[in-house]
């Protein structure tokens, strides 16, 4: 089965008999290895585990029957895998695992036996894989094991936050009801996530279609007056030749100008994997204005609905925090996630603990607090992140809003610029003729 999807972070039980009872312990934190192995089938395995070491790795897979080909750590993979992982759609990710969530919650609510109903979610998918995916999974679950184990095992294509929620679904005798509320979850998470996407994705393409408009207006509009001014051997003022001079730059050398940001972009690319210039990129983020406050909103709302949700559905708020702190992008708010773990776990407030170095806004802590002091912490968590989701959705649609006129003026106050240098020698010219 050649699957690619979430990051797998394996139960450090699972080799303990009847692993469905236990909740994995996220306090140990070990290396993030990506790996590559050939199934019984002979298809091609390709994810990520966390383990001691790439043989660690080696012994897993080869306890799970598969041949292992390749195991490094996941900051040595090149990034041919990023890349690949644009173009090949996942067995189950954003609708798809919504979908097929909620329709596993709807029929175990019927009820409808868990093999039953993966049997009849096995004839539903058009994709291949996907329908491979669940048929290993019912076959799982038809052999013994829990269906938290049985997900465990399509490596990483359902990731540990879905993992520990099924698993403490099974543990409480509730796995229909937390179906329900993962599904919700997952739909609010995926919506957070589009607004955040189709933000960013609209002023690049403005961006983009900006810089080609003055890439032509310079390259190829501009050097046009430059030749008919030097035919006529004009005496251009010095603002029009600076102009000009911009004109044949862009002309001459217009690869450059296009090879030097891709090449930037491929620079930062490569510089994100480092660990160290990542935390230093992200507290500097979170230094900005404006960007540092809305990163600061969106990854807030992300921890509280996934704590919210975890504590909600039975699973302890330390294993909750170990979990969540892998939802969010920003690596220093993400330490600030292991340190209050570690705070709370030595009987800290998890307020207390989230406020210590100033980075989550004071409204969510002072929620949590609230909820920590009349003995809702869950319910309040998940009040958190829908408040912070909306304060997101609103600073994106304001930043929307003012970036097209802004753009709109800068472009619009360029072209006038370049107009009025190349038309002026002209309009001189013809009063001295006339």
């Amino acid at each position: 089965m050649t699957s690619k999807g979430d990051t797998l972070l394996p139960n450090p039980e699972s080799r303990i008999p009847n692993p469905e009872s236990r909740i994995p312990n996220p306090d140990s934190r070990m290396p993030l290895f990506h790996y590559k192995a050939l199934n019984t089938r002979g298809e091609l395995l390709d994810g990520q585990m966390e383990a001691g070491s790439s043989a660690e790795v080696v012994a897993r897979l080869q306890e799970q029957g598969h041949l292992p080909v390749e195991a490094k750590l996941a900051s040595e993979a090149s990034g041919a895998s990023v890349w690949k992982g644009l173009f090949k759609p996942k067995p189950f990710a954003g609708a798809r695992l919504v979908q097929f969530t909620q329709q596993l919650a709807t029929l175990l609510g019927a009820g409808q036996p868990l093999d039953r109903a993966l049997t009849i979610l096995l004839e539903l998918p058009e994709d291949e894989a996907a329908r491979r995916t669940i048929g290993d999974v019912r076959d799982a679950v038809r052999g013994g094991s829990s269906l938290s184990a049985a997900l465990e095992r399509q490596h990483g294509t359902f990731s540990r936050l879905y993992v520990n929620m099924v698993r403490a679904g099974e543990a409480g005798g509730s796995l229909q009801e937390t179906l329900a509320r993962l599904a919700d979850y997952l739909e609010r998470t995926r919506a957070l996530q589009g607004r955040v996407v189709n933000a960013l994705i609209y002023p690049a393409i403005l961006l983009v279609m900006v810089g080609g408009s003055l890439l032509f207006l310079f390259g190829y509009v501009v050097p046009q007056f430059g030749a008919m001014y030097e035919s006529l051997d004009a005496e251009l003022p010095l603002f029009t030749k600076i102009v000009l001079g911009i004109g044949l730059f862009v002309r001459d050398w217009w690869i450059v100008l296009l090879a030097v940001p891709a090449l930037a972009l491929w620079w930062f690319d490569r510089k994100r994997r480092d660990p160290v210039f990542r935390e230093a990129f992200d507290a500097w983020l979170l230094q900005r204005r404006f960007v540092g406050g809305l990163v600061a909103k969106a990854e807030t709302a992300r921890l509280a609905r996934t704590l919210g949700t975890l504590v909600r559905n039975g699973v302890p708020l330390i294993t909750a925090l170990g979990i969540g702190r892998n939802v969010l992008g920003n690596r220093v708010l993400a330490a600030d996630v292991d340190a209050a773990a570690q705070e709370v776990k030595n009987g800290v407030a998890l307020s207390t603990a989230l406020g210590r170095n100033k980075r989550y806004p004071r409204l969510a802590l002072q929620m949590i607090q609230v909820g920590e002091e009349s003995g809702a912490l869950d319910a309040m968590l998940v009040k958190t992140a829908e408040t912070f989701e909306q304060e997101t959705s609103i600073a994106l649609d304001r930043m929307l809003a003012a970036l097209v006129p802004v753009v709109t003026i800068v472009l619009a106050a360029v072209v006038g610029v370049v107009v009025l240098a190349v038309l002026m020698p002209l309009y001189g010219l013809t009063n001295a003729i006339g």
